[in-house]
């Protein structure tokens, strides 16, 4: 169905895409939090009408304004490789990843930028309650932003909503609803958006610390940290939570991610829940190493969050390989309750689901009723494995588990840290010592750059995770690319490369003089 493309192709693709995303995810989740946190600030403004919230609002304001602008750059970039680098990808399923991006772009430019205009040059003009509107219609604007992102992200990772069309061999949805309440979107929704908001409440720790530790603006670093902490704390337990039901989802949707998570290679009835682990370098599935150089584990807990119950099976690389086990879940397709496919039965129907596609194309230039009938009813049942076809051998199936594992538990460690970075903060805040412990301060202030690579780490997992797929278990990466030049694609990662790094610099310098002003009229102490 689709013409070889060349390797190199797919391979700087692939990478540019990855440059593009990891340099738009430095900008985004900062966005979604300090909005929210500026809006807070704004809103005790009103209620108290003090004037030193006013100007606690607008100095975390325009940080939230540089670092807006340059996010919305990196962006629109990235949304234009679907068409430029991954065309087959948009052929196969534009009509449906195409709408939420649409809602996006119309929702961003109607509410975002209709407000955002109001909330920063509205000040004095007008009222302080359309002005306080304006500033949480923002921030709702951008977080209404990222859920459409976020849904069409979150359907590539779980195909549902939709149905293939043999005529023009595209995907085409039949229930919006079923791509948007998908549980799968919820959950990524939920906990991304999340992780934005326990980056910008570090941030804003880390960013009052320095001028704790300098002696400046002490009072308005101070009601920061009070306002951020409080704000990360609750947003962290939240995580936790969404964190939790991403997990469940992928257990029952993309087994091969969770196993790669958890280095897991042999299923486990009471699986333990990996808390540090050295992972075998050179380990691969089937040559009887063990996965671990060393690892500790909760007893029971892995197979408890996967699927509520501790006795549970967690199968794992080798097992999802093999097949033949029993699921403890209902697959999509009905053919495997009972007992789960090998990848290699995945792969011979996947290749059914081709040849019935053309045996269907040519039924329908002949006219044959019977042969039309009888090719369709074996493209619908052998659909669910249409990408697997594309595989060349079982092991394919398998995702970077190095680098899934290290980043899954980097990002659950440092979850972790920063619960625990808000209780202390809270605590010495509410007993005026905070200022008093500099090491702390200047723990807070290094904070920051965790935040930045604990939410990298989240993406690394999602996308190397369900690797070879591009669109979960329907159409591998290497099927999704263009068939265009390879140097283009070099050229243009490089150039991308250099823009992106001198706006990120450029970001960097322009916030650090920002945070060195501090607010216009000093601050008061």
């Amino acid at each position: 169905m689709l013409e070889t493309i060349d390797l190199r192709t797919i391979d700087w693709s692939r990478a540019q895409f990855a440059l593009t995303a990891i340099y738009h995810w430095l900008f985004v989740p900062l966005t979604l939090g300090l909005s929210f946190i500026v809006a807070i600030m704004e809103s005790i403004y009103v209620k108290t009408g003090k004037p030193e919230w006013k100007q606690i609002t607008k100095f975390w304001m325009t940080l939230f304004g540089i670092n807006f602008a340059i996010g919305v750059a990196t962006g629109i970039i990235l949304e234009f490789q679907f068409g430029t680098n991954w065309s087959n990808y948009s052929w196969f399923v534009g009509d449906i990843f195409g709408a939420p991006l649409a809602i996006e772009g119309i929702m961003a430019f109607f509410l975002e930028t209709t407000f955002i205009a109001v909330m920063f040059f509205g000040w004095d003009k007008v009222s302080k309650g359309f002005h306080l509107a304006s500033s949480w219609l923002t921030a709702i604007g951008a977080n209404l932003s990222a859920l459409w992102i976020l849904v069409a992200n979150a359907w590539m990772q779980f195909p549902a909503g939709m149905q293939f069309n043999p005529d023009t061999i595209r995907n085409e949805m039949i229930s919006f609803w079923d791509v948007l309440f998908s549980p799968v979107a919820i959950n990524k929704f939920l906990h991304t958006v999340s992780s934005g908001y326990v980056l910008a409440s570090v941030f804003v720790i880390g960013i009052s610390s320095w001028y704790l530790l300098k002696k400046r603006n002490e009072r308005m670093a101070r009601r920061s940290i009070l306002i951020a902490a409080i704000f990360g704390l609750i947003t962290s337990v939240f995580l936790t939570l969404t964190g939790d039901g991403s997990a469940y989802q992928v257990a029952q949707k993309q087994p091969m991610k969770l196993a790669a998570m958890e280095g897991l290679y042999q299923g486990q009835k009471n699986a333990g829940l990996v808390a540090f682990g050295i992972l075998t370098p050179d380990k691969k599935a089937g040559d009887g190493k063990d996965p671990f150089l060393m690892h500790i584990e909760f007893p029971e807990l892995l197979s408890y969050f996967s699927y509520r119950n501790p006795d549970a099976f967690v199968p794992g690389i080798e097992d999802l390989i093999k097949g033949g086990f029993k699921p403890e879940f209902d697959h999509i397709n009905p053919l495997e309750k009972g007992q789960a496919f090998s990848v290699d039965e995945k792969i011979f129907r996947g290749k059914m689901a081709l040849e019935a596609l053309s045996q269907y194309k040519e039924s329908k230039t002949t006219g044959d009723t019977a042969g039309i009938r009888t090719s369709l009813e074996m493209l619908h049942q052998n659909f669910p494995y249409f990408g697997y076809a594309y595989l060349n051998a079982a092991h394919d199936s398998i995702p970077n588990v190095p680098l899934t594992f290290y980043s899954f538990h980097l990002m659950v460690f440092l979850g972790v840290y920063f619960i625990l970075l808000f209780i202390v903060v809270l605590f010495l805040l509410a007993f005026n010592k905070l200022e008093g412990k500099r090491w702390l301060l200047r723990l807070s202030l290094w904070t920051i750059p965790l935040a930045y690579i604990a939410s990298q780490a989240g993406w690394i997992v999602a996308e190397m995770g369900r690797q070879p797929w591009v669109i979960q278990d329907l159409m591998p990466t290497m099927a999704a690319a263009s068939k265009i030049n390879p140097n283009s694609v070099v050229i243009t990662f490089w150039l991308f490369a250099a823009i992106f790094t001198i706006l990120l610099i450029a970001e960097v310098m322009i916030m650090l003089r920002q945070i060195k002003i501090g607010p216009k009229d000093g601050g008061t102490r």
